[in-house]
C-alpha cells in the first residue's frame, strides 16, 4: 500500500472546488486512492502521440438518431417548482466560470 501523497487538506481543498461534501473517512480514503489515479494520468501522459491528429470527438459515420415526435408538455410550474432555484422566466444555475 503506498503512502498517501495527497494531504487531508489538499483532499479537503479539491473537495471543495468540485463542491463536494467529505466525511473524514472520505478524505482518509481519497487521500490514498488519488495517487493511483494522478500515476495514471502521468502514465497516459507519457505516451508517444507524435503523427497522432487532434481530436475534439470520435466520428461516427452514422448517428442512431430517433424522428422527432412532439411529446406531452410538462407543466411548467410543477417542473420550476422542484428547481433548487428559481427566477420568473426559469431554472436558475450557479456560474461555473470563476472569473475572480
Amino acid at each position: 500500500m503506498t503512502s498517501p501523497s495527497f494531504s487531508p487538506d489538499a483532499v479537503r481543498r479539491l473537495a471543495r472546488l468540485a463542491r463536494l461534501s467529505v466525511t473524514d473517512a472520505d478524505v482518509a480514503r481519497l487521500s490514498r486512492e488519488l495517487e493511483p489515479i494522478l500515476a495514471h494520468v502521468r502514465a497516459l501522459g507519457a505516451v508517444d502521440t507524435d503523427g497522432v491528429a487532434p481530436t475534439a470527438h470520435v466520428s461516427v459515420d452514422r448517428l442512431p438518431l430517433r424522428p422527432d415526435e412532439r411529446a406531452e408538455e410538462l407543466d411548467r410550474e410543477l417542473v420550476l417548482g422542484e428547481a433548487p432555484a428559481r427566477a420568473p422566466e426559469g431554472f436558475v444555475v450557479p456560474a461555473f466560470v470563476d472569473e475572480g
